[in-house]
Protein backbone atom coordinates (compact mmCIF):
# COMPACT_ATOMS: atom_id res chain seq x y z
CA UNK A 1 0.00 0.00 0.00
CA UNK A 2 1.32 3.60 -0.75
CA UNK A 3 2.76 5.32 2.09
CA UNK A 4 0.12 8.38 1.62
CA UNK A 5 -3.03 6.29 1.83
CA UNK A 6 -5.25 6.17 4.40
CA UNK A 7 -7.44 2.79 5.42
CA UNK A 8 -11.09 3.23 5.67
CA UNK A 9 -12.81 1.71 8.60
CA UNK A 10 -16.22 3.22 9.14
CA UNK A 11 -19.39 3.32 6.49
CA UNK A 12 -18.17 6.28 4.77
CA UNK A 13 -20.51 8.68 2.04
CA UNK A 14 -22.26 7.27 -1.29
CA UNK A 15 -20.96 8.93 -4.36
CA UNK A 16 -24.03 10.33 -5.19
CA UNK A 17 -24.67 12.36 -8.54
CA UNK A 18 -24.80 16.06 -7.75
CA UNK A 19 -28.28 16.12 -9.28
CA UNK A 20 -29.39 14.48 -6.29
CA UNK A 21 -27.30 16.81 -4.56
CA UNK A 22 -28.85 19.71 -5.72
CA UNK A 23 -32.37 18.24 -5.16
CA UNK A 24 -31.71 18.29 -1.66
CA UNK A 25 -31.75 22.06 -1.27
CA UNK A 26 -34.01 22.64 -3.89
CA UNK A 27 -36.05 24.92 -1.62
CA UNK A 28 -32.65 27.00 -1.18
CA UNK A 29 -32.17 27.22 -4.78
CA UNK A 30 -35.42 28.70 -5.78
CA UNK A 31 -35.10 31.30 -3.39
CA UNK A 32 -31.41 32.32 -4.50
CA UNK A 33 -33.11 32.33 -8.03
CA UNK A 34 -35.69 34.70 -7.06
CA UNK A 35 -33.28 36.69 -4.85
CA UNK A 36 -31.11 36.56 -8.17
CA UNK A 37 -33.58 38.08 -10.68
CA UNK A 38 -32.72 36.93 -14.06
CA UNK A 39 -34.52 34.69 -16.41
CA UNK A 40 -34.20 30.57 -16.46
CA UNK A 41 -31.56 31.10 -18.62
CA UNK A 42 -29.57 33.49 -17.14
CA UNK A 43 -29.96 32.34 -13.94
CA UNK A 44 -28.88 28.41 -14.87
CA UNK A 45 -25.87 30.17 -16.62
CA UNK A 46 -24.82 32.26 -14.07
CA UNK A 47 -25.69 30.87 -10.72
CA UNK A 48 -26.71 27.24 -11.02
CA UNK A 49 -23.77 25.96 -13.44
CA UNK A 50 -21.45 27.58 -10.29
CA UNK A 51 -24.04 25.84 -7.81
CA UNK A 52 -23.18 22.27 -9.59
CA UNK A 53 -19.63 22.65 -9.76
CA UNK A 54 -19.67 23.72 -6.12
CA UNK A 55 -21.38 20.87 -4.83
CA UNK A 56 -19.25 18.20 -7.48
CA UNK A 57 -16.02 19.94 -5.21
CA UNK A 58 -17.39 19.47 -2.05
CA UNK A 59 -20.31 16.93 -2.04
CA UNK A 60 -21.25 15.47 0.84
CA UNK A 61 -18.59 16.69 3.01
CA UNK A 62 -19.37 18.18 6.46
CA UNK A 63 -18.23 21.66 7.07
CA UNK A 64 -16.98 20.78 10.54
CA UNK A 65 -15.70 17.77 12.89
CA UNK A 66 -18.19 18.34 15.52
CA UNK A 67 -18.98 21.96 15.68
CA UNK A 68 -21.40 24.19 12.75
CA UNK A 69 -22.60 22.43 10.05
CA UNK A 70 -21.15 19.08 11.16
CA UNK A 71 -23.68 16.52 9.35
CA UNK A 72 -23.34 15.12 5.90
CA UNK A 73 -23.85 17.96 2.65
CA UNK A 74 -22.93 21.00 5.51
CA UNK A 75 -20.13 22.17 3.50
CA UNK A 76 -22.24 22.51 0.72
CA UNK A 77 -25.28 23.74 2.91
CA UNK A 78 -23.22 26.24 4.53
CA UNK A 79 -22.30 27.65 0.60
CA UNK A 80 -25.59 27.36 -0.64
CA UNK A 81 -26.96 29.73 2.96
CA UNK A 82 -23.39 32.09 2.71
CA UNK A 83 -24.38 32.58 -0.76
CA UNK A 84 -27.98 33.21 -0.54
CA UNK A 85 -27.25 35.93 2.39
CA UNK A 86 -24.67 38.05 0.34
CA UNK A 87 -26.49 38.12 -2.50
CA UNK A 88 -29.23 39.35 -0.24
CA UNK A 89 -27.27 42.15 0.78
CA UNK A 90 -26.05 43.40 -2.36
CA UNK A 91 -29.82 45.07 -3.08
CA UNK A 92 -29.09 47.89 0.00
CA UNK A 93 -24.99 48.28 -1.38
CA UNK A 94 -24.03 50.71 -4.68
CA UNK A 95 -20.40 49.25 -5.11
CA UNK A 96 -19.51 51.74 -8.10
CA UNK A 97 -20.79 54.91 -6.15
CA UNK A 98 -17.74 57.26 -8.12
CA UNK A 99 -18.63 56.05 -11.88
CA UNK A 100 -21.00 57.19 -13.80
CA UNK A 101 -24.88 56.04 -14.05
CA UNK A 102 -23.97 53.95 -17.35
CA UNK A 103 -20.75 52.57 -15.84
CA UNK A 104 -23.00 51.38 -12.82
CA UNK A 105 -25.50 50.11 -15.03
CA UNK A 106 -22.83 47.62 -16.86
CA UNK A 107 -20.57 47.02 -13.40
CA UNK A 108 -23.68 46.23 -11.06
CA UNK A 109 -24.78 43.02 -12.04
CA UNK A 110 -21.03 41.53 -12.41
CA UNK A 111 -20.38 42.85 -8.54
CA UNK A 112 -23.52 40.73 -7.37
CA UNK A 113 -22.41 38.08 -9.07
CA UNK A 114 -19.51 38.08 -7.75
CA UNK A 115 -20.58 38.92 -4.07
CA UNK A 116 -22.40 34.87 -4.68
CA UNK A 117 -19.32 33.19 -5.87
CA UNK A 118 -17.53 34.99 -2.57
CA UNK A 119 -20.56 33.75 -0.47
CA UNK A 120 -20.42 30.47 -1.99
CA UNK A 121 -16.24 29.51 -1.54
CA UNK A 122 -16.03 31.24 1.10
CA UNK A 123 -14.68 27.88 3.28
CA UNK A 124 -13.50 26.25 0.55
CA UNK A 125 -10.06 26.22 1.63
CA UNK A 126 -11.27 22.95 4.51
CA UNK A 127 -11.24 20.78 1.12
CA UNK A 128 -7.01 21.26 1.58
CA UNK A 129 -6.79 22.21 5.17
CA UNK A 130 -9.03 20.18 7.21
CA UNK A 131 -9.94 16.98 5.43
CA UNK A 132 -8.24 13.88 4.07
CA UNK A 133 -10.36 12.09 1.57
CA UNK A 134 -10.01 8.15 0.49
CA UNK A 135 -11.62 5.44 -1.23
CA UNK A 136 -12.39 1.95 -0.27
CA UNK A 137 -8.56 1.22 -1.25
CA UNK A 138 -6.70 3.76 0.92
CA UNK A 139 -6.33 6.01 -1.89
CA UNK A 140 -6.15 9.99 -0.97
CA UNK A 141 -8.33 12.08 -3.55
CA UNK A 142 -5.84 15.25 -4.63
CA UNK A 143 -8.23 17.97 -3.82
CA UNK A 144 -5.99 20.61 -5.54
CA UNK A 145 -6.10 18.71 -8.89
CA UNK A 146 -9.91 18.00 -9.37
CA UNK A 147 -13.28 17.71 -7.83
CA UNK A 148 -14.04 15.45 -5.75
CA UNK A 149 -16.90 13.90 -7.97
CA UNK A 150 -14.53 13.39 -11.13
CA UNK A 151 -11.58 11.54 -8.91
CA UNK A 152 -14.60 9.34 -7.41
CA UNK A 153 -16.20 8.59 -11.03
CA UNK A 154 -12.40 8.08 -12.46
CA UNK A 155 -11.77 5.65 -10.13
CA UNK A 156 -15.57 4.12 -10.23
CA UNK A 157 -15.67 4.16 -6.73
CA UNK A 158 -19.56 4.28 -5.23
CA UNK A 159 -18.50 5.27 -1.67
CA UNK A 160 -15.77 7.73 0.16
CA UNK A 161 -14.32 7.80 3.43
CA UNK A 162 -13.46 10.72 5.43
CA UNK A 163 -10.38 11.42 7.77
CA UNK A 164 -10.28 15.22 9.95
CA UNK A 165 -6.53 16.49 9.82
CA UNK A 166 -5.17 16.57 13.62
CA UNK A 167 -4.83 20.11 14.74
CA UNK A 168 -5.69 21.60 11.22
CA UNK A 169 -5.04 25.35 11.32
CA UNK A 170 -7.09 27.80 8.98
CA UNK A 171 -5.48 28.88 5.84
CA UNK A 172 -8.06 30.70 3.83
CA UNK A 173 -5.94 31.25 1.32
CA UNK A 174 -5.64 27.87 0.35
CA UNK A 175 -9.40 28.82 -1.22
CA UNK A 176 -7.86 30.15 -4.15
CA UNK A 177 -6.22 27.08 -5.03
CA UNK A 178 -9.91 25.46 -5.54
CA UNK A 179 -11.24 28.33 -6.60
CA UNK A 180 -10.71 26.89 -11.04
CA UNK A 181 -13.01 23.55 -9.73
CA UNK A 182 -15.79 25.60 -9.32
CA UNK A 183 -15.20 29.53 -11.38
CA UNK A 184 -13.99 28.69 -15.18
CA UNK A 185 -11.60 31.47 -16.54
CA UNK A 186 -14.39 32.15 -18.56
CA UNK A 187 -16.53 33.61 -15.27
CA UNK A 188 -13.38 35.25 -14.22
CA UNK A 189 -12.80 37.27 -17.37
CA UNK A 190 -16.80 38.39 -17.77
CA UNK A 191 -16.14 39.93 -14.08
CA UNK A 192 -13.07 41.83 -15.15
CA UNK A 193 -14.24 43.07 -18.41
CA UNK A 194 -14.13 47.02 -18.20
CA UNK A 195 -12.81 47.13 -14.61
CA UNK A 196 -9.67 46.09 -12.87
CA UNK A 197 -11.21 46.10 -9.01
CA UNK A 198 -14.01 42.73 -8.99
CA UNK A 199 -11.34 40.08 -9.58
CA UNK A 200 -8.96 41.14 -6.82
CA UNK A 201 -11.92 42.07 -4.77
CA UNK A 202 -13.36 38.68 -4.98
CA UNK A 203 -9.81 37.10 -4.49
CA UNK A 204 -8.99 39.19 -1.78
CA UNK A 205 -12.73 37.80 0.01
CA UNK A 206 -11.99 34.42 -0.35
CA UNK A 207 -8.15 34.12 0.47
CA UNK A 208 -8.29 35.92 3.40
CA UNK A 209 -6.59 38.64 2.30
CA UNK A 210 -7.13 42.23 3.75
CA UNK A 211 -7.97 45.40 0.92
CA UNK A 212 -6.66 48.42 3.06
CA UNK A 213 -6.40 51.09 0.61
CA UNK A 214 -10.30 50.21 -0.63
CA UNK A 215 -13.21 49.59 1.09
CA UNK A 216 -13.79 46.00 -0.05
CA UNK A 217 -17.97 46.03 0.06
CA UNK A 218 -18.43 42.26 -1.49
CA UNK A 219 -15.97 40.90 1.26
CA UNK A 220 -18.01 42.80 4.08
CA UNK A 221 -20.98 41.22 2.90
CA UNK A 222 -19.73 37.82 3.06
CA UNK A 223 -18.07 38.07 5.96
CA UNK A 224 -21.63 39.39 7.61
CA UNK A 225 -23.05 36.32 6.10
CA UNK A 226 -21.21 33.88 7.20
CA UNK A 227 -20.96 35.16 10.96
CA UNK A 228 -25.30 35.02 10.67
CA UNK A 229 -25.53 31.68 8.73
CA UNK A 230 -22.62 30.05 11.27
CA UNK A 231 -24.61 31.74 14.46
CA UNK A 232 -28.14 30.25 13.62
CA UNK A 233 -26.73 26.56 12.84
CA UNK A 234 -24.89 26.68 16.40
CA UNK A 235 -28.04 27.56 18.24
CA UNK A 236 -30.28 25.40 16.23
CA UNK A 237 -27.63 22.75 16.76
CA UNK A 238 -27.63 23.61 20.59
CA UNK A 239 -31.28 22.82 20.46
CA UNK A 240 -31.33 19.68 18.59
CA UNK A 241 -27.75 18.00 19.08
CA UNK A 242 -26.62 19.10 22.60
CA UNK A 243 -23.54 21.50 22.92
CA UNK A 244 -21.55 22.28 20.07
CA UNK A 245 -18.27 24.55 20.23
CA UNK A 246 -19.33 28.21 20.59
CA UNK A 247 -16.96 30.97 18.93
CA UNK A 248 -14.35 28.35 17.10
CA UNK A 249 -15.27 30.40 13.85
CA UNK A 250 -14.69 34.22 15.48
CA UNK A 251 -11.01 34.19 15.56
CA UNK A 252 -10.59 35.57 12.09
CA UNK A 253 -13.13 38.66 12.72
CA UNK A 254 -11.77 39.14 15.96
CA UNK A 255 -7.83 39.52 14.34
CA UNK A 256 -9.39 41.18 11.40
CA UNK A 257 -11.14 43.97 13.94
CA UNK A 258 -7.30 44.03 15.90
CA UNK A 259 -5.74 44.76 12.57
CA UNK A 260 -8.21 47.25 11.37
CA UNK A 261 -8.31 49.53 14.90
CA UNK A 262 -4.07 48.91 14.19
CA UNK A 263 -3.97 50.79 10.77
CA UNK A 264 -7.29 53.39 11.17
CA UNK A 265 -7.59 54.10 14.56
CA UNK A 266 -5.51 56.98 16.11
CA UNK A 267 -5.93 56.01 19.32
CA UNK A 268 -3.55 52.76 18.48
CA UNK A 269 -1.23 54.29 16.90
CA UNK A 270 1.82 52.13 19.43
CA UNK A 271 3.60 54.66 21.96
CA UNK A 272 1.44 57.62 21.58
CA UNK A 273 -0.06 59.41 24.65
CA UNK A 274 -3.05 57.38 26.02
CA UNK A 275 -2.46 54.88 23.24
CA UNK A 276 -4.45 51.62 23.22
CA UNK A 277 -0.73 49.74 21.79
CA UNK A 278 2.48 49.85 23.56
CA UNK A 279 5.88 48.39 22.02
CA UNK A 280 8.75 47.85 24.49
CA UNK A 281 11.73 46.06 24.25
CA UNK A 282 9.52 42.70 26.35
CA UNK A 283 6.85 42.91 23.17
CA UNK A 284 3.55 44.61 22.06
CA UNK A 285 1.07 44.78 24.56
CA UNK A 286 -2.73 46.41 24.44
CA UNK A 287 -4.77 48.31 26.97
CA UNK A 288 -7.50 46.11 28.48
CA UNK A 289 -10.53 45.92 28.80
CA UNK A 290 -10.59 49.28 26.56
CA UNK A 291 -9.28 47.62 23.44
CA UNK A 292 -12.07 44.85 23.73
CA UNK A 293 -14.68 47.65 24.25
CA UNK A 294 -13.06 48.92 20.81
CA UNK A 295 -13.00 46.28 19.01
CA UNK A 296 -16.76 45.50 20.31
CA UNK A 297 -17.93 48.67 18.86
CA UNK A 298 -16.01 47.77 15.27
CA UNK A 299 -17.35 44.45 14.91
CA UNK A 300 -20.99 45.65 16.00
CA UNK A 301 -21.43 48.71 13.42
CA UNK A 302 -20.66 45.62 11.11
CA UNK A 303 -23.69 43.67 12.00
CA UNK A 304 -21.77 40.88 12.78
CA UNK A 305 -23.96 37.52 14.56
CA UNK A 306 -22.63 35.76 17.33
CA UNK A 307 -19.84 38.39 18.36
CA UNK A 308 -18.71 38.28 21.99
CA UNK A 309 -19.73 41.41 23.99
CA UNK A 310 -17.89 40.74 27.41
CA UNK A 311 -13.95 41.32 27.28
CA UNK A 312 -13.48 38.05 29.29
CA UNK A 313 -14.62 35.75 26.17
CA UNK A 314 -12.70 37.76 23.29
CA UNK A 315 -9.55 37.56 25.92
CA UNK A 316 -10.02 33.82 26.14
CA UNK A 317 -10.84 33.47 22.05
CA UNK A 318 -7.72 35.11 21.58
CA UNK A 319 -5.86 33.11 24.47
CA UNK A 320 -7.13 30.19 23.01
CA UNK A 321 -6.20 30.83 19.33
CA UNK A 322 -2.55 32.13 20.27
CA UNK A 323 -2.93 35.60 19.10
CA UNK A 324 -2.54 37.04 22.53
CA UNK A 325 -0.15 35.22 25.30
CA UNK A 326 -0.84 34.85 28.90
CA UNK A 327 1.36 36.02 31.88
CA UNK A 328 4.17 33.41 33.25
CA UNK A 329 2.72 32.76 36.41
CA UNK A 330 -0.82 32.16 34.64
CA UNK A 331 -2.68 35.39 34.46
CA UNK A 332 -4.78 35.98 31.28
CA UNK A 333 -3.42 40.06 31.87
CA UNK A 334 -0.19 41.98 32.51
CA UNK A 335 0.16 45.08 34.33
CA UNK A 336 2.71 47.71 32.76
CA UNK A 337 4.02 51.01 33.02
CA UNK A 338 4.40 52.91 29.88
CA UNK A 339 6.12 56.06 30.12
CA UNK A 340 4.63 58.67 31.87
CA UNK A 341 1.75 56.52 32.99
CA UNK A 342 1.22 57.40 37.06
CA UNK A 343 0.43 53.82 37.95
CA UNK A 344 0.55 50.24 36.30
CA UNK A 345 -2.18 49.60 33.42
CA UNK A 346 -3.98 46.26 32.33
CA UNK A 347 -2.58 45.23 29.47
CA UNK A 348 -3.17 42.21 26.81
CA UNK A 349 0.35 40.98 24.86
CA UNK A 350 0.87 39.87 21.55
CA UNK A 351 2.08 36.20 21.21
CA UNK A 352 3.88 38.32 18.47
CA UNK A 353 4.03 42.05 17.16
CA UNK A 354 4.05 41.53 13.71
CA UNK A 355 0.45 40.12 14.01
CA UNK A 356 -0.60 43.96 14.03
CA UNK A 357 2.38 45.68 12.71
CA UNK A 358 3.71 43.96 10.23
CA UNK A 359 2.85 45.92 6.62
CA UNK A 360 2.89 49.55 8.41
CA UNK A 361 4.95 52.14 6.79
CA UNK A 362 6.60 52.99 8.75
CA UNK A 363 7.31 50.57 10.87
CA UNK A 364 6.61 51.44 14.28
CA UNK A 365 9.77 50.95 16.67
CA UNK A 366 10.12 49.57 20.09
CA UNK A 367 10.93 51.79 23.32
CA UNK A 368 14.00 51.62 24.79
CA UNK A 369 13.08 49.78 27.80
CA UNK A 370 10.71 46.49 28.96
CA UNK A 371 7.23 47.78 29.89
CA UNK A 372 6.13 45.19 32.50
CA UNK A 373 5.62 46.39 35.72
CA UNK A 374 7.16 44.73 38.55
CA UNK A 375 5.78 45.20 42.33
CA UNK A 376 9.00 44.66 45.23
CA UNK A 377 7.65 42.27 47.37
CA UNK A 378 6.64 42.70 51.05
CA UNK A 379 9.35 41.15 53.11
CA UNK A 380 7.51 38.35 55.06
CA UNK A 381 5.87 39.14 58.30
CA UNK A 382 7.32 37.55 61.53
CA UNK A 383 5.87 34.19 62.98
CA UNK A 384 3.11 34.44 65.74
CA UNK A 385 4.86 33.70 69.09
CA UNK A 386 2.01 31.90 69.93
CA UNK A 387 -1.16 31.81 67.93
CA UNK A 388 -4.20 31.50 68.89
CA UNK A 389 -7.36 30.49 67.33
CA UNK A 390 -8.03 31.09 63.59
CA UNK A 391 -11.14 33.07 62.55
CA UNK A 392 -13.80 32.20 60.10
CA UNK A 393 -12.77 33.19 56.41
CA UNK A 394 -13.77 35.77 54.60
CA UNK A 395 -14.23 35.51 50.92
CA UNK A 396 -13.16 38.59 49.24
CA UNK A 397 -16.19 40.17 48.09
CA UNK A 398 -16.98 43.97 47.26
CA UNK A 399 -18.38 45.60 50.62
CA UNK A 400 -22.88 45.12 50.56
CA UNK A 401 -22.42 41.90 48.85
CA UNK A 402 -23.98 38.99 51.00
CA UNK A 403 -22.14 36.22 51.93
CA UNK A 404 -22.21 33.50 53.99
CA UNK A 405 -18.80 33.04 56.58
CA UNK A 406 -17.75 29.08 56.50
CA UNK A 407 -15.21 28.45 59.03
CA UNK A 408 -12.51 25.83 57.63
CA UNK A 409 -10.71 23.30 60.06
CA UNK A 410 -7.10 24.95 60.88
CA UNK A 411 -6.34 26.23 57.59
CA UNK A 412 -2.12 25.77 57.65
CA UNK A 413 -0.14 28.91 57.77
CA UNK A 414 0.33 30.51 54.00
CA UNK A 415 -3.19 28.67 52.58
CA UNK A 416 -5.64 30.94 51.04
CA UNK A 417 -7.57 30.63 53.93
CA UNK A 418 -5.48 31.40 56.71
CA UNK A 419 -4.08 34.49 53.99
CA UNK A 420 -7.54 35.84 54.12
CA UNK A 421 -7.83 36.42 57.94
CA UNK A 422 -7.50 39.49 59.37
CA UNK A 423 -4.45 40.16 61.48
CA UNK A 424 -3.31 41.95 64.22
CA UNK A 425 -1.00 45.11 62.73
CA UNK A 426 1.97 44.74 63.89
CA UNK A 427 3.70 47.51 66.13
CA UNK A 428 6.75 48.47 63.91
CA UNK A 429 5.28 48.18 60.49
CA UNK A 430 8.04 47.66 57.51
CA UNK A 431 8.72 50.25 55.22
CA UNK A 432 5.67 51.35 52.85
CA UNK A 433 6.25 49.33 48.90
CA UNK A 434 4.13 49.25 46.10
CA UNK A 435 1.60 47.00 45.99
CA UNK A 436 0.14 45.18 42.88
CA UNK A 437 -3.50 46.04 41.84
CA UNK A 438 -6.02 44.41 43.71
CA UNK A 439 -7.63 41.22 42.25
CA UNK A 440 -10.84 42.41 40.16
CA UNK A 441 -14.03 39.62 40.14
CA UNK A 442 -14.65 38.34 36.74
CA UNK A 443 -16.05 35.35 34.76
CA UNK A 444 -13.54 32.70 33.73
CA UNK A 445 -15.80 29.78 32.11
CA UNK A 446 -14.86 27.23 28.96
CA UNK A 447 -15.32 28.56 25.70
CA UNK A 448 -17.91 26.05 24.90
CA UNK A 449 -20.50 27.91 27.26
CA UNK A 450 -23.24 29.47 25.48
CA UNK A 451 -22.02 32.87 24.17
CA UNK A 452 -25.04 34.63 25.30
CA UNK A 453 -25.72 32.99 28.63
CA UNK A 454 -21.60 33.41 28.88
CA UNK A 455 -22.04 37.53 28.12
CA UNK A 456 -24.85 37.66 30.56
CA UNK A 457 -22.92 36.04 33.77
CA UNK A 458 -20.06 38.05 32.80
CA UNK A 459 -21.70 41.45 32.86
CA UNK A 460 -23.29 40.18 36.04
CA UNK A 461 -19.94 38.85 37.66
CA UNK A 462 -18.65 42.64 36.86
CA UNK A 463 -21.02 44.05 39.50
CA UNK A 464 -18.64 42.57 42.35
CA UNK A 465 -15.62 44.65 41.32
CA UNK A 466 -16.27 48.79 43.16
CA UNK A 467 -17.56 51.37 41.34
CA UNK A 468 -19.24 49.28 38.88
CA UNK A 469 -23.08 50.05 40.31
CA UNK A 470 -24.88 47.90 42.95
CA UNK A 471 -24.34 44.36 43.26
CA UNK A 472 -26.35 41.91 40.34
CA UNK A 473 -25.08 38.72 42.43
CA UNK A 474 -24.09 37.80 45.60
CA UNK A 475 -22.26 34.70 47.05
CA UNK A 476 -23.75 32.11 49.47
CA UNK A 477 -22.40 28.99 50.91
CA UNK A 478 -22.46 26.84 48.06
CA UNK A 479 -21.20 29.60 45.23
CA UNK A 480 -22.77 32.39 43.79
CA UNK A 481 -26.55 32.98 43.55
CA UNK A 482 -27.51 34.73 40.09
CA UNK A 483 -31.13 36.00 40.07
CA UNK A 484 -33.24 34.55 37.06
CA UNK A 485 -34.40 38.08 36.51
CA UNK A 486 -30.22 38.98 35.22
CA UNK A 487 -30.62 36.31 32.17
CA UNK A 488 -34.74 37.36 31.77
CA UNK A 489 -33.76 40.97 31.40
CA UNK A 490 -31.41 40.43 28.52
CA UNK A 491 -33.66 38.38 26.38
CA UNK A 492 -32.17 34.87 27.82
CA UNK A 493 -35.11 32.01 29.00
CA UNK A 494 -34.01 30.94 31.87
CA UNK A 495 -34.29 27.58 30.64
CA UNK A 496 -31.59 27.67 28.28
CA UNK A 497 -29.42 29.57 30.98
CA UNK A 498 -29.45 26.39 33.32
CA UNK A 499 -29.23 23.99 30.13
CA UNK A 500 -25.95 25.64 29.20
CA UNK A 501 -24.75 25.60 32.65
CA UNK A 502 -25.37 22.05 33.44
CA UNK A 503 -23.77 20.82 30.24
CA UNK A 504 -20.39 22.66 31.38
CA UNK A 505 -20.79 21.58 34.73
CA UNK A 506 -21.29 24.80 35.89
CA UNK A 507 -24.63 24.64 37.85
CA UNK A 508 -24.43 23.87 41.49
CA UNK A 509 -27.83 22.37 42.78
CA UNK A 510 -28.22 23.31 46.28
CA UNK A 511 -29.71 19.89 47.23
CA UNK A 512 -28.98 16.87 45.36
CA UNK A 513 -32.69 15.93 44.69
CA UNK A 514 -34.02 19.15 44.54
CA UNK A 515 -34.74 21.50 41.59
CA UNK A 516 -31.89 23.28 40.05
CA UNK A 517 -32.90 27.10 41.14
CA UNK A 518 -33.11 28.25 45.07
CA UNK A 519 -35.26 31.16 46.51
CA UNK A 520 -33.71 33.32 48.93
CA UNK A 521 -33.76 37.31 50.14
CA UNK A 522 -31.95 39.25 47.66
CA UNK A 523 -31.96 43.44 48.09
CA UNK A 524 -35.02 42.75 50.55
CA UNK A 525 -37.08 40.86 48.05
CA UNK A 526 -37.15 36.82 47.69
CA UNK A 527 -35.80 36.20 44.79
CA UNK A 528 -35.20 32.92 42.34
CA UNK A 529 -32.03 32.00 41.01
CA UNK A 530 -29.01 30.24 40.17
CA UNK A 531 -26.02 28.79 41.89
CA UNK A 532 -23.23 29.36 40.32
CA UNK A 533 -19.65 27.41 40.60
CA UNK A 534 -17.20 29.64 42.40
CA UNK A 535 -14.59 28.14 40.52
CA UNK A 536 -15.44 29.65 37.66
CA UNK A 537 -14.97 33.39 39.22
CA UNK A 538 -11.89 34.91 39.72
CA UNK A 539 -11.20 36.80 42.42
CA UNK A 540 -12.67 34.24 45.12
CA UNK A 541 -11.74 32.20 47.82
CA UNK A 542 -12.72 29.11 47.16
CA UNK A 543 -11.38 27.63 50.73
CA UNK A 544 -14.40 29.65 51.76
CA UNK A 545 -17.15 27.74 49.80
CA UNK A 546 -19.01 24.60 50.54
CA UNK A 547 -18.37 21.73 48.40
CA UNK A 548 -20.96 20.42 46.57
CA UNK A 549 -23.63 17.60 47.39
CA UNK A 550 -22.05 14.49 45.65
CA UNK A 551 -24.07 13.57 42.81
CA UNK A 552 -25.55 9.77 43.70
CA UNK A 553 -23.54 7.01 41.55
Amino acid sequence: MPATAYPASDPGFAALPVDELLAGEADLIARIKLCYGADRDGFERDILALVRRYAACVHLLPATADNYFSTPGGLFRLGLETAFFSLQGTDAHIFSGRMSISARRQLEPRWRHATFIAGLCSELHRLMSHVIVTDAAGETWPAFLQPLTDWLASRGSERYFLRWRPHAVETRGLGLFALPHVVPPAVMADLAEGNAVIVPHLLASIGGIPVYRDHNILDELVRRSLALVIDRNLIASADRYGSPQYGSHLERYLVDALRRLTRGNSAWLPNRDKSRLWFGQDGLFLIWPGGAEDIHQLLEADQLAGIPKAPETVLELLLAAGVFEAETTGRSTWSIQPPGAKAPLEAVKLSAPAILLAGIDPPPVALPQALEFKPERAPAPPAPQAPGPEPASVIPVKSGTQLSLIPPPEPPAGSKASAAVEKTPDPSPPEPVSEPPPATFALQAPMRLNPVVRDALAEAIRTLNDGMGPPAVCTIAQGVFVPLVEFERRGIQPSLAMRALTETKLLVRPNRDGPPTLSRDFNGNPTVGLVLDPGCVRGLDLAGFVAPPVEAG
